[in-house]
């Protein structure tokens, strides 16, 4: 039986790549000369430190501007608030969003079920998986969730014949 997972992952190679491209930019950058201007990593979560908000905000536009170079999707993003850390120094963390949540989960099977489409969705830990006895109805299928879905960048992988 045909099937394929709906999953939302995010490249980690190219997301590194665009945190060393930021901080080499924002290192040469004439407007950040004497600054704490800089992003880390931990995993999944990047620190965004400047002297600023403003300059806060250009650290981060640099590093999407770089991400959507590197073919990385920024819905992925979700940028909590600045705080400060002493003095006029900032930092921001944001969180990358990496697999599908629960109620999305239950958004994307409650969608394709309405559609009374010829396919069974089901949710397999952070991914969903959609079975059905046609091709063309998983193409249907995949059509009805890229439309649907706006806020959180997806894939389709996993596709079996």
């Amino acid at each position: 039986m045909p099937s394929f997972d709906i999953v939302s992952d995010i490249n980690k190679v190219e997301l590194k790549n665009a945190l060393d491209q930021s901080n080499k930019e924002v290192a040469t950058r004439f407007d950040f000369k004497g600054t704490d201007a800089r992003i880390e990593q931990k995993e999944l979560e990047l620190t965004f430190f400047a002297d600023s908000v403003f300059q806060l905000q250009q650290v981060m536009d640099v590093f999407r501007i770089k991400c959507g170079k590197r073919g990385l999707d920024t819905r992925s993003l979700d940028p909590q608030e600045p705080e400060k850390i002493g003095g006029e120094k900032m930092k921001q963390l944001v969180k990358v969003k990496e697999g599908i949540e629960q109620e999305l989960g239950k958004k994307i099977v409650r969608t394709i079920k309405d559609a009374k489409l010829k396919v069974q969705a089901s949710i397999q830990g952070d991914a969903v998986r959609v079975s059905g006895a046609k091709k063309d109805d998983l193409q249907e299928a995949m059509a009805l969730v890229r439309k649907s879905v706006t806020d959180t960048p997806v894939q389709f992988n996993n596709f079996r014949d």
